[in-house]
């Protein structure tokens, strides 16, 4: 009968530790970490996962292409990619969608120096650029170079690591690298304040949507309460990113010592910028215009030449976007 009971007892506990047991979450980030990762950093330390049932893990990837691979093929939960490369991927058959968008604004650039600038898209005509072929820049410039009239097969790209960017415009190995133009601090420590020149995409006729938060089909269909849990934990670590950015930087160099604060701080900063909008005040952070998000998906078929047309419904959903308001 004693056996009988501690059995009983074993079994019970057992399922109350399961119960309690922790949902395990891989996010892959885009790139390595920076200052406008602060945000998974702090709901991270701050317990915001852990109070909502996550066990999180935060994975570096190779730019959108790189974090949309992992994401559709299960070997991450959920990412972080540029929503013209998930439009883009969706034409080729991915199973992904975005859930919550970061920045509203799009970050999009091209850096050179300034003793050889790329001021406007007629200069990248002859010109060798970098970057990884899953970025962003990379894999939407066919969409740019039709838009702006460029002979895309007058620049050549070539393949470099992600952190390897700043130093090859400094060093001179490159006219120019494709990149976010929140880098700026990251290519004005390697060339020097003053020396760097940037060229923002929305300046030329190609401000669509940027930076946004995927999912895949499985990842939605077999876990959406999980989903909807983890997005509301990274708005909630956006929300207090933007009401103490100082707090979130200290957050994240504890979190990640190698963190250079000086350069990422500002780094940091310029991505909030371009979530401070009225969009975001209104709605909470992380919202979804449709409009926009479909003019977005019109700009990547009209120039992507992909292989079958993409529609606006198949490449985003609000379903389990939570309403985390912006810091007053």
């Amino acid at each position: 009968m004693k056996r009988t009971l501690s059995l009983a007892l074993a079994a019970l506990l057992a399922g109350g530790g399961s119960a309690a047991a922790q949902e395990k979450f891989t996010f892959a980030l885009n790139w390595f970490a920076v200052g406008d990762h602060a945000a998974y950093w702090v709901a991270l330390d701050k317990g915001y996962y852990k109070a909502k049932g996550l066990d999180v893990t935060l994975e570096n990837s190779k730019g959108s292409g790189d974090a949309i691979a992992k994401v559709d093929t299960g070997r991450a939960d959920a990412g972080l990619a540029d929503a013209a490369v998930v439009i883009a991927s969706v034409g080729r058959g991915t199973t992904i969608k975005t859930v919550g968008m970061v920045f509203d604004k799009t970050p999009l650039n091209v850096f050179s120096l300034k003793s050889k600038p790329l001021t406007k898209p007629k200069d990248l005509e002859g010109a060798t650029l970098g970057a990884p072929p899953g970025d962003s820049q990379r894999q939407m410039f066919p969409a740019f170079a039709k838009v702006n009239g460029i002979d895309a097969s007058k620049v050549t790209w070539v393949n470099i690591e992600p952190a390897a960017k700043p130093a090859a415009v400094a060093e001179k190995r490159m006219d120019g690298v494709g990149d976010y133009s929140t880098g700026l601090p990251l290519y004005e420590k390697a060339a020097g304040k003053g020396n760097v020149v940037m060229m923002p995409w929305a300046d030329f006729g190609f401000d669509m949507y940027s930076m946004s938060i995927i999912a895949s089909a499985k990842t939605m269909k077999e876990r959406p309460a999980v989903l909807k849990a983890f997005l509301e934990a990274s708005y909630m670590g956006w929300r207090d990113v933007m009401a103490d950015p100082k707090a979130g930087m200290d957050i994240l160099k504890k979190r990640v010592p190698e963190v250079d604060v000086e350069v990422m701080t500002p780094n940091m900063l310029i991505g909030l910028d371009l979530m401070k909008t009225e969009r975001y005040a209104k709605n909470g952070i992380g919202w979804i215009d449709e409009k926009k998000m479909c003019d977005s998906v019109d700009l990547v078929n009209t120039y992507m030449g992909l292989p079958k047309k993409v529609e606006c419904k198949d490449v985003f959903t609000a379903e389990f976007l939570p309403k985390v308001e912006m810091p007053k």
